[in-house]
């Protein structure tokens, strides 16, 4: 179970503001964290906390196909992104990076407290309960071994 605090953001929200290209130059995960979600909200680096949550509209992480956004969030604390729907190439980078999405229609306020169950495929916000979409175990595998590298490692006996 994943509880944290809901950081609340509509429709397309997309990589250029998650991590704006701008800070691609390095290879510094820490900076990429540091300016999470800026081209959107400049308090969000300065105010998310480990284990916070993101809600947020239809096609979450559209744009470039950009490996350091989903980082960026990961690096920042966020602990699991909620969407209506993901643009393809965002999904797949998050669970290689190991950042859980669930794909669910939930209606919340910022700073609400958000508690996901990812293998039930469950939101919960205050009594509301909102059913999203269940992972499918292959990808469950891979975000409990904290991304996909480090999937393959534990497969081939290396981690």
């Amino acid at each position: 179970m994943i509880i944290g605090k809901a950081w609340v953001y509509g429709d397309d929200v997309d990589t250029d503001v998650i991590i704006p290209g701008k800070y691609l130059r390095t290879k510094d995960a820490r900076l990429w964290a540091e300016h999470a979600m800026e081209g959107l909200d400049s308090s969000f680096a300065s105010g998310v906390q480990k284990g916070d949550v993101i809600v947020a509209g239809r096609n979450f992480g559209s744009g470039s196909s950009r490996e350091q956004a989903p980082r960026a969030l990961k690096g920042a604390g966020v602990a699991v992104v909620i969407a209506r729907s993901f643009a393809r190439i965002f999904y797949r980078n998050a669970i290689n990076v190991g950042l859980p999405l669930i794909e669910a229609d939930v209606s919340c306020e910022k700073g609400d407290s958000v508690a996901v169950d990812l293998a039930a495929g469950t939101v919960q916000v205050g009594e509301k309960i909102y059913q999203g979409t269940q992972l499918p175990d292959f990808l469950m595998e891979i975000l409990n071994d904290g991304g996909l590298v480090a999937h393959r490692r534990r497969q081939k006996g290396l981690a």
